[in-house]
């Protein structure tokens, strides 16, 4: 209640602020912005020459055409783009087998910061408040800084209405998990005034697995009617944005708020299940313990201003993410019952400022400079402890300079200078616990610690275009400064089923990289090879051990030098005038060459895939002007490069299809989508998957269909 409080303050007072501004602005008058091009993913010329790195533009409408129940399920199509799956109802993001806080998440231009650390911790992003989404693979941390060692997802919001009056309803549904929702979009623009506004409702219930029990630690679980019970959930979303644009002046105020709450697999948390006196087979949509809550709270603005060959940019925020996670009170160790049922809590506030200036100089150059800052907060709370309170402030700056040689030929690069102060506060357990000398003590999971990181990064690069080829390369560094779980984490992760030790000591992670592009198009074929080097001098990883700490699998934070390599490829090509097909694939190369595990890979690494698809496009007045019938094979192979104790995976292949259309009524519009994934209910394991260290498979067959209404 004291959180929606608060909110409703800082709602009451970003509104008096905006019509101050909006006010005082519309008296201004110059040169017209242009707006921003939204290119297919695949049509991407343009936006390959932009970049030395390999860039990927995914359209709204290539979004919502592959629907899969969360953001970054939509996007594994995208070669080198992973989903990690929690459940059927979230995912977690990975490049090129890189993801938590190795991997930035970017939503207009503002770094997203939730409990990014956590595997079983989604992203809190309403997908449906999406225009586009643009995907850099690669180091992203010249303009970004830390984090973003794998790439930098961007999701923008940057459409501006142009009628009066306009408007979006999809709804939507899913069949193995029973998800029904519905999403809400309204828009206006007034003169030089516009808004839009969106609202979001997903309701799902626990998911079917083409399994009727699963192994943990020796023992069986069975399945009542092949769901995994307590993963139910369900997210309610809302945003407003609020903008003013003139012929120099764009800016755009948004608000936004995501809710989510979803269950875990009730035996994945421990074993005492079997003891509980919930009936988790009592509904399929109720959710029990365990299960977390996460609201994520946001107010952003972005400003451009632009003279007549240089722009300003400024990206300002302030997020809370408020996190709860929830579990049976139960006695571990020394641990006494508690008294309540939450685990863990945590409160984090961050606050953003980005200012850049884009200018040209002559008719060659492009300088692009500025600087980041950024400043966060997290309290924690709960009777169970994974990491301290800890405060962080970040402050970057950067030059980037892009030099036309000719159209053909550009040339770009740039350094970047970042410092980073951590600072984790002391923890003691809430219970006493005898030492080493006999005295009953409360034992210090985490000493108070303060840790100052600096780096100096840097980028080279270059775009060639000669006739129907593109070459591309950048060999650039990249860092992150390690995270407080990292430096100071000492506890027990029920979700993950394992005990987490961090490591003081830890120095930042450097990462040297060497990218290349080479892209040959016509009228008929369009073919792709992304090939890339990846070396770390000190990579940190949570190293599993065959050790055990209160009853779970011991791992412990430590860094190795790492060696990396692999190359995603795409080809597309026109059969016929309504035939397509398109081959895709990706190959990962992981080797420690020091520490413990040397020799080995990188633990959880993905195994190479492919999928080929066969899309037919017919012209013909009954299906549409954009209709659509495609048939999707996708293989993976399996992955025996494995960390012990790490279990080998088996390889899989699986079928899947989807249709779509539209219908045109006078000024209106509706869109329908229908996919089936997983045709043959195969039954196979996702080596990066949550639930896969307890045996339990990926979902089984689904069909999804989305209905959407333009007006």
């Amino acid at each position: 209640m004291n959180k929606i409080k608060i909110h409703r303050k800082y709602l009451m007072f970003m509104f008096v602020f905006l019509c101050i501004q909006l006010s005082a602005q519309n008296k201004r008058d110059t040169v017209v912005l242009l707006n921003e091009v939204i290119v297919n993913a695949y049509s991407k010329r343009n936006v390959q020459m932009r970049s030395s790195q390999n860039v990927v533009q995914i359209s709204e409408s290539l979004l919502k055409r592959n629907f899969s129940g969360s953001l970054m399920h939509s996007l594994e199509k995208i070669p080198g783009v992973k989903a990690m799956s929690i459940g059927s109802g979230q995912s977690k993001p990975a490049i090129r087998g890189l993801g938590f806080n190795r991997l930035l998440v970017a939503e207009n231009g503002i770094k997203h910061e939730g409990q990014q650390w956590g595997d079983d911790h989604g992203l809190e992003i309403d997908q449906f408040a999406l225009d586009n989404i643009e995907i850099v693979k690669g180091p992203g941390a010249l303009l970004y800084g830390s984090d973003a060692i794998a790439g930098v997802i961007n999701l923008k919001s940057s459409y501006i209405p142009q009628k009066t009056l306009e408007g979006e309803v999809n709804l939507f549904g899913r069949t193995n998990n029973e998800s029904i929702g519905a999403s809400v979009h309204l828009g206006s623009k007034k003169n030089r005034f516009w808004y839009k506004a969106n609202f979001t409702l997903i309701d799902y219930a626990d998911y079917h697995v083409p399994a009727d029990s699963i192994q943990y630690y020796s023992y069986y679980i069975k399945m009542k009617d092949r769901r995994l019970r307590n993963t139910a959930g369900k997210e309610q979303n809302g945003g407003i944005h609020v903008g003013f644009i003139s012929d120099r002046l764009l800016t755009t105020f948004y608000l936004s708020d995501v809710y989510v709450k979803s269950g875990f697999f009730a035996d994945a948390h421990g074993l005492e299940v079997r003891l509980s006196e919930i009936d988790y087979d009592k509904s399929v949509r109720d959710i029990n313990l365990p299960y977390h809550s996460v609201n994520h709270f946001k107010i952003t603005n972005h400003t451009n201003y632009r003279f007549d060959n240089l722009a300003l940019y400024g990206d300002f925020a302030y997020q809370n993410n408020y996190r709860k996670e929830y579990s049976e009170p139960v006695s571990h160790g020394y641990m006494p019952i508690p008294s309540d049922a939450l685990e863990r809590r945590f409160d984090k506030d961050t606050y953003t400022a980005n200012v850049a200036i884009k200018f040209a100089l002559a008719s060659e150059h492009n300088l692009y400079a500025g600087f980041n800052f950024e400043r966060q907060d997290n309290r924690r709370g709960g009777w169970g402890f994974i990491i301290p309170d800890f405060r962080t402030n970040s402050l970057g700056a950067f030059v980037y300079d892009r030099w036309y040689l000719s159209d053909k030929l550009v040339i770009s690069g740039g350094v970047r200078l970042d410092r980073i102060q951590t600072e984790t506060d002391s923890y003691k357990d809430w219970y006493k616990t005898p030492d080493e000398n006999g005295s009953v003590v409360y034992k210090e999971r985490s000493a108070a610690l303060q840790r100052t990181f600096q780096c100096l990064t840097w980028s080279v690069g270059v775009n060639y275009n000669p006739e129907d080829w593109i070459f591309k390369a950048n060999i650039g560094k990249g860092f992150r400064a390690p995270i407080p779980k990292e430096l100071a984490s000492d506890g027990v992760n029920y979700h993950i089923f394992r005990y987490e030790k961090g490591n003081a000591g830890l120095s930042p992670e450097e990462s040297y990289q060497l990218d290349a592009g080479i892209n040959w198009s016509n009228e008929k074929i369009d073919i792709r090879i992304e090939p890339y080097l990846n070396y770390f001098p000190n990579f940190i990883y949570l190293n599993p051990t065959a050790d055990y700490n209160e009853g779970l699998q011991m791992y412990y934070y430590t860094q190795s030098k790492v060696f990396r390599w692999g190359f995603e490829f795409d080809v597309n090509y026109k059969v016929a005038k309504c035939v397509e097909m398109s081959l895709t694939g990706d190959y990962l190369y992981a080797r420690q060459l020091s520490g413990d595990k040397k020799g080995y890979t990188l633990p959880f690494s993905p195994p190479a895939g492919a999928a080929l698809e066969i899309k037919y496009l017919p012209q013909v007045r009954l299906a549409g002007t954009d209709g659509y019938i495609s048939l999707v094979f996708r293989a993976v192979a399996a992955q025996n490069e494995i960390v012990p104790p790490e279990n080998v995976t088996p390889g899989y292949r699986l079928l899947n299809a989807a249709w779509g259309r539209s219908f045109t009524f006078g000024e209106a519009s509706m869109k329908v989508g229908f996919q089936a994934n997983n045709l043959l209910n195969k039954r196979y394991y996702d080596h990066t998957g949550f639930y896969r260290l307890i045996d339990v498979p990926e979902a089984g067959r689904n069909f999804s269909v989305m209905i959407g209404v333009n007006f």
